[in-house]
């Protein structure tokens, strides 16, 4: 699904990827972990289509597709979602107006017929509930006054409405207490565990990984992928940290 190859990007000509090389296929979730500054947000941003991220050396194909050519609403209507680790608030916009906007403009570029008012509520109230977020809440301006946590549930409703293809998510147990956590976690499984889907979770901490668990756990290490296992590698972490395990 994802052929990420010797992926080189930078900002403000500061180089940040140095030659990342990794594979996704679909039903398969992997998790990239490693130390402040190694280069994790940027890749969710390099394929997310962030501007400001030059990428200058290698390729990104997603189905078959030279993502890097896409637009960041094309990359999304192709089945991208980025999850990010700050989701930013809209002043003067609702959730339901956002969402209902964002799913029907996904579904007109690929072709399908956007939902009407009443189908969309009723798709977003049942999203809402298996999130545990109340529907009062797809009301009010997106973001704005949320706590970190509705913050990332509010995000995960977003996913399971427009439900992408690959999902990117960027530290998305940051700000979580322990029962969000766990409604988050299994929001995720829920929505993307599937032959058809595949995940990409950024952490730091092996946590959310009780709840969603990887196939593949990846160190990320000043721009490059340097060691890649299975779910152990991830509980290997967390006992003896990166400087160790990386060696």
């Amino acid at each position: 699904m994802l052929q990420i190859t010797n992926l080189h990007a930078e900002i403000d000509g500061k180089p940040i990827l140095k030659g990342l090389t990794l594979s996704l296929n679909a039903g398969e979730v992997h998790a990239i972990m490693g130390p402040n500054g190694a280069g994790k947000s940027t890749l969710g941003y390099v394929l997310g289509g962030r501007p400001g991220y030059e990428v200058t050396e290698g390729s990104v194909t997603f189905n078959g597709t030279d993502l890097l050519e896409l637009e960041p609403h094309e990359r999304a209507a192709a089945g991208l979602f980025l999850g990010f680790q700050y989701p930013v608030e809209i002043p003067g916009v609702s959730n339901v107006q956002f969402l209902r906007e964002s799913l029907n403009s996904q579904r007109r570029a690929r072709d399908e017929a956007p939902l009407s008012g009443a189908e969309f509520l009723k798709l977003a109230r049942a999203q809402a509930a298996a999130l545990e977020m109340d529907a009062e809440m797809l009301k009010r301006p997106v973001n704005v006054g949320f706590s970190g946590g509705e913050k990332k549930r509010n995000e995960m409703v977003q996913m399971g409405i427009l439900a992408p293809r690959l999902a990117i998510l960027d530290e998305t147990d940051s700000g979580l207490d322990i029962d969000a956590l766990r409604i988050v976690g299994e929001g995720i499984n829920r929505i993307m565990r599937a032959p058809d889907k595949a995940v990409l979770l950024i952490t730091h901490y092996q946590r959310l990984l009780d709840y969603v668990k990887p196939d593949f756990v990846h160190i990320l290490a000043d721009g490059r992928i340097v060691k890649t296992g299975g779910p152990e590698l991830a509980l290997e972490l967390e006992r003896e940290g990166y400087a160790q395990v990386a060696a």
